[in-house]
C-alpha cells in the first residue's frame, strides 16, 4: 500500500493510461526524451572520453601518474570516505527522530536538513571561511593551537559534509514516516531493547532507502565543486580534488589530462548510476516477492477466520 492505492493496482495504473493515449503521442514523447537525453548526456559524455583518448591510451594512462593527479584522487576519496559515513550516521538519527517522535522544534530541524539545497555551495564555503579562516571568527584560537582548516583537508571535510548531509535524511525521513511505530512497538513490548529494535527491525525496514541515499550522498560528495573550491585555496598536489584539478589543467589548455580526469569523474558518476539501478530493481524485486508471499499467506488466513 501507497497513498492507499495497493501496489498491483500501481504498477497496472500507467499500462492503462498509456494504453488511452493515441500512438503518436508516446512515440512524440518517447522521442523527445531520449533526443534530450542523446544531447544533453550522451554527446557530452563521448566528447569527455574523445578527448580524453585523443592522443592515445598511452597518453590518457599518463594523465594518472602525476603525483598531483594521484593526490586529487586520493583527496577525493578521504572527503567521500569520511563524508558519507558521517552523513549516514546523522541521516539515521535524524530520521528516526523525526519519524518516530514528537519534539520542540521539529520543524525546525527538517527546515535546517533541507538548507543545503537552498543555499548556494559557495556561500556554504564561504560560512566556513568566515568561520575557521584566518580573520573568522574561531581563527585565532586556531592559529594559537597550531589547528589549520581552512586551506586544508579538514575544511575540504567539513564542506563536503555540509552539502552532501540531507541526500541520505531525506531518503529514509518518508519512509521511516510511512511505516510508522507499530512494529518497534510491538518489538518492545515483547521484551526488545532499544539497540535490539533498531538492529532488527527499523534498519532492515529502511535497507534499501539508506543504501540509495548512500549512493546519491557519495557521488554528491566526489563532485562537490563550489563549497570545496572556496575552503580549498587551491594548492595543488595538496588540496585540489578532482572536479579543481581538472579545473587548474583546463585553464593550463592541458586539454587530454583535463578530460582524462574528467572521465574518471564520468565513470565514477555512470557507476553511481548503475548502482543506483541495481538498489531500485533489487528494492522492487523485494516488494514484488513481498507481496506474492501476502497473497499466498491470504487464503489460509481465511480459511482459518472462517
Amino acid at each position: 500500500m501507497a497513498g492507499g492505492i495497493p501496489s498491483r493496482l500501481q504498477a497496472s495504473a500507467p499500462g492503462r493510461i498509456a494504453a488511452r493515449e493515441p500512438g503518436w503521442v508516446r512515440w512524440s514523447l518517447i522521442i523527445v526524451s531520449l533526443g534530450f537525453l542523446g544531447l544533453f548526456l550522451v554527446v557530452p559524455l563521448a566528447a569527455v572520453f574523445t578527448e580524453a583518448l585523443r592522443r592515445g591510451v598511452g597518453a590518457y594512462l599518463a594523465s594518472f601518474t602525476d603525483s598531483a593527479a594521484l593526490s586529487a584522487i586520493r583527496l577525493t576519496l578521504i572527503a567521500a570516505g569520511i563524508s558519507v559515513p558521517v552523513n549516514v550516521v546523522f541521516g539515521l538519527a535524524a530520521a528516526w527522530a523525526i519519524a518516530k517522535f514528537d519534539f520542540a522544534g521539529k520543524n525546525v530541524l527538517i527546515t535546517l536538513i533541507d538548507l543545503p539545497f537552498a543555499v548556494s555551495p559557495v556561500i556554504s564555503g564561504l560560512i566556513f571561511v568566515l568561520l575557521f579562516g584566518l580573520h573568522g571568527w574561531f581563527g585565532g584560537w586556531l592559529i594559537e593551537h597550531d589547528i589549520r582548516i581552512i586551506f586544508a583537508v579538514p575544511g575540504i571535510v567539513l564542506a563536503t559534509v555540509f552539502v552532501t548531509f540531507p541526500f541520505v535524511a531525506r531518503e529514509l525521513i518518508p519512509l521511516m514516516q510511512e511505516q510508522g511505530t507499530e512494529e518497534e512497538q510491538a518489538a518492545l513490548v515483547l521484551g526488545a531493547g532499544g539497540w535490539q529494535t533498531f538492529w532488527r527491525v527499523t534498519l532492515p525496514n529502511v535497507k534499501w532507502a539508506l543504501l540509495y541515499g548512500v549512493i546519491l550522498c557519495n557521488a554528491r560528495a566526489m563532485g562537490e565543486f563550489g563549497a570545496v573550491s572556496v575552503v580549498s585555496g587551491h594548492i595543488r598536489g595538496r588540496t585540489n580534488t578532482m572536479p579543481l584539478h581538472v579545473e587548474i589543467l583546463y585553464n593550463e589548455y592541458n586539454f587530454v589530462a583535463a578530460f582524462a580526469v574528467a572521465s574518471l569523474l564520468a565513470i565514477l558518476a555512470l557507476v553511481t548510476l548503475a548502482a543506483k539501478s541495481g538498489v531500485e530493481w533489487a528494492a522492487r524485486r523485494a516488494s514484488e516477492i513481498q507481496v506474492e508471499q501476502d497473497d499466498d499467506l491470504t487464503p489460509t488466513a481465511a480459511k482459518e477466520g472462517a
